[in-house]
């Protein structure tokens, strides 16, 4: 087998075990790819520093892979920097970042960051408050209002 059948099988033993809770043996499998730039690896990992699952919980960590795999235009981290600037979560709370961030994802398509910046819209989070606006998002995204 060659090295790069070594690496994808380990790069999907690593998702599986994620995917399976088994949070501990993700990490070990994972960190490697991380280490290499993989977005996904980058994003799982950060997940896990976040709650604590498998891994101690380490905001700082959390926080460097989530932005790395945002970085890297990943969506999905895009939308997860994007939450934990809007709560507050592993970093100080900043509602114009987590706009940034989640229209970074929603150009990418990503639904839930066009609902979430609606809300935003809709009660005034960190933007003025425009019903209009927000309407525009949620039809954006597929909801009729």
């Amino acid at each position: 087998m060659t090295d790069m059948n070594n690496q994808d099988v380990e790069l999907a033993s690593g998702m599986s075990a994620f995917e399976a809770k088994h949070f501990s043996r993700a990490a070990q499998l994972l960190s490697p790819f991380a280490s290499q730039g993989h977005p996904e690896a980058q994003h799982r990992l950060a997940i896990m520093y976040q709650n604590g699952l498998g891994v101690a919980q380490h905001d700082g960590l959390a926080v460097r892979w989530m932005q790395a795999a945002a970085d890297s235009g990943y969506a999905i981290a895009q939308h997860g920097l994007g939450f934990m600037y809007l709560e507050g979560e592993c970093l100080e709370k900043d509602p114009a970042k987590a706009l940034e961030w989640f229209q970074k994802a929603a150009d990418q398509g990503l639904v839930g960051s066009l609902t979430t910046m609606a809300m935003m819209y809709e009660e005034g989070i960190g933007v003025p408050k425009d019903l209009d606006k927000a309407n525009e998002l949620y039809r954006a995204a597929g909801f009729e209002r």
